[in-house]
């Protein structure tokens, strides 16, 4: 349970095409949306040649396409029904208040 995710709706929800642009998105945080993509193809681009069909990626780095650390965001690739190309990409953010530390 998230009080940032549950009750102030600190999330964002989007669909992403092959290349990493943006198709649609839920009406949630700007700020999310405006940086996802660039998430998305971060993770192409460190993945390139390498991602499989039931891959899920996470990351938080501000300089990835990333808002700012308590943001996390889950990126997943959606595959044609042979497992073989990748159609789009799903991606979700959520601020989380707690992320490790000492």
């Amino acid at each position: 349970y998230s009080v940032n995710i549950k009750e102030r709706l600190d999330f964002s929800c989007a669909i992403f095409d092959a290349h990493g642009g943006l198709i649609a998105n839920a009406p949630h945080i700007p700020v999310h949306l405006g940086s996802m993509g660039e998430s998305v193809r971060a993770v192409m681009i460190a993945n390139a040649g390498q991602i499989q069909p039931g891959d899920v990626y996470m990351l938080n780095d501000p300089f990835h396409g990333g808002t700012h650390l308590p943001d996390i965001t889950v990126i997943k690739p959606v595959f044609d029904p042979a497992g073989r190309s990748i159609l789009f990409y799903v991606g979700s953010r959520g601020h989380h208040a707690d992320i490790g530390g000492s």
